[in-house]
């Protein structure tokens, strides 16, 4: 087991902070909004069946392996090189449709800011957002540091800010209106709590989306190995953690539901029920500009910040020599960004943007976007679900400071279970919402996730072992070799596996 100094270990709040900040966000409030009394069963699905089965996972894993990596190296060490290669390539390539949906967000925003709100439900205004500024921030990202500039300002203006606006409006809004009938919300009974449709206007084209409300949650168990007593903090930490993320967002979507009428609910406009709130309460109705030019900031800058994070697994994958030298992959400017993967990223978001003509209703093409990143994201706990049970098997005595299923429980029953249900959530949550969708739609999302995952195949096939000497052969020349790789513990398991 690792050892950490106390000046290193973290307490259980600190990590209940620690992993709701992972996950915590305002983008997804109007699509669980959307299915209104069905919020709760699809949340306790998401929060129970989907989310907690992936943190149990990802903690045994990084007990095992607590050095970076992630799900690169958890699948890598578990399965193969192979199905590393395709760990990393999709955690990059699902933020394609991904920016292009929180870029969507944009339009609204700046709609409202400007006093024109009737733009918002342009899909033209919406793809010209999209456009204009990602190009912008990656041109930035290029030249100047730009994570470090925003990391906190994108955190308080996207995220802690909305937040409290959100909660203070809906609870007084709510108070003052009580509930109303003719929006999403509507009388309760206990009928409406299931979802009665399978057409493509019921609930359960969300719920796909609504899963993805946790995606990212696994890197909170980077931090397993500084907790005290691993296995008692992490489960008491993650429980409390997802309790907390549960009622955050239904307590939001609730106030959100109940004040958007029936069939006008606009999923990338997270200002639409604030603006609603701020005319109920009478307030001036310059809060609703401010507020929305707040959030558009704060998104702004926490796009800026995605644009060249997850970057940085193809990055260490080009200097392995798993990626041609010439893309120039492997190459980074003073601030450790690559330039060529910075503009193939905004080149490729922009043909996926291109959605927004395709599909002019907005809502449509938002949704069709937000369930292909989480189905290219849900192929990556598929492939951690299969590693961490192969791993009970071909490294059944290696130690794990937190094991499913207790460490004293020497059974494979529990890791087989949690397996097993996730699995089977994925799979359900993944059908269900392709069900409802139109036949073109659905057609589009399994096209996008195929060719996601044949294209990293297809790399790792042709790839040749002189891709590796030449990128270290430039570097050495750039006197960068620093930058190489170092082989890590485990290499020589995967090589077995291989």
């Amino acid at each position: 087991m690792v050892t950490q100094s106390k000046s290193n270990t973290i307490g259980l709040l600190t990590f209940i902070g620690m992993t709701c900040a992972l996950v915590a966000s305002v983008r997804n409030i109007p699509d669980l909004a959307a299915t209104g009394w069905n919020m709760f069963l699809f949340m306790g699905i998401a929060t129970f069946a989907f989310a907690l089965p992936i943190t149990l996972i990802s903690g045994e894993f990084a007990g095992m392996k607590p050095e970076a990596g992630g799900p690169e190296l958890w699948v890598t060490d578990s399965l193969n090189e192979r199905c590393g290669f395709i760990t990393s390539w999709l955690l990059w390539v699902q933020m394609f449709p991904g920016m292009v949906m929180v870029g969507s967000a944009l339009a609204p925003l700046l709609a409202i800011a400007i006093g024109d709100n009737s733009l918002s439900e342009s899909n033209i205004f919406t793809l010209a957002c999209i456009l204009i500024v990602y190009w912008a921030i990656s041109i930035l990202n290029i030249f100047f540091d730009m994570a470090k500039i925003g990391g906190k300002v994108g955190a308080w203006f996207g995220v802690y800010i909305p937040v409290i606006i959100l909660l203070i409006l809906g609870i007084a809004a709510t108070f003052k209106t009580g509930v109303q009938v003719n929006n999403y919300l509507g009388e309760f009974s206990a009928s409406k709590l299931f979802p009665d449709s399978f057409s493509t206007t019921g609930t359960l084209q969300y719920l796909a989306a609504i899963c993805f409300i946790f995606s990212g949650i696994e890197m909170s168990s980077v931090y397993i190995t500084r907790l005290n007593n691993p296995i008692k903090t992490y489960i008491k930490g993650i429980f409390i953690a997802l309790i907390f993320m549960l009622l955050f967002n239904l307590i939001n979507a609730f106030f959100v539901a109940n004040s958007v009428s029936f069939g006008k609910i606009e999923l990338n406009n997270i200002a639409q029920a604030p603006v609603i709130w701020i005319h109920v309460l009478g307030l001036p109705s310059w809060l609703a500009n401010v507020f929305a030019a707040c959030v558009f900031i704060g998104v702004v800058v926490q796009l800026s910040a995605w644009a060249s994070g997850p970057s940085k697994t193809i990055q260490a994958s080009a200097r392995r020599g798993l990626y041609p030298p010439s893309l120039g992959f492997w190459r980074e400017n003073k601030y450790g960004v690559s330039r060529s993967i910075i503009l193939t990223q905004a080149v490729i978001i922009s043909i996926f943007a291109l959605v927004y003509l395709l599909i002019p209703a907005v809502n449509s093409a938002f949704l069709l976007l937000v369930t292909s990143t989480s189905v290219i994201y849900c192929v990556v706990y598929v492939l951690m679900a299969i590693g961490i049970l192969r791993m009970r098997y071909t490294a059944a005595d290696a130690a794990r400071p937190f094991r499913i299923g207790g460490s004293k429980n020497k059974s494979n029953f529990w890791i087989w279970f949690v397996v097993v249900v996730l699995l089977l959530t994925i799979a359900i949550s993944v059908i269900l919402t392709l069900v409802t969708f139109s036949a073109v739609d659905a057609l589009i999302v399994i096209i996008i996730t195929a060719v996601m995952v044949l294209i990293p195949l297809y790399v790792h096939h042709i790839r040749k072992p002189i891709w590796k000497t030449q990128v270290e052969a430039q570097l050495t020349a750039l006197n960068q070799q620093h930058l190489l790789p170092t082989p890590k513990p485990g290499a020589t398991l995967s090589k077995t596996q291989a």
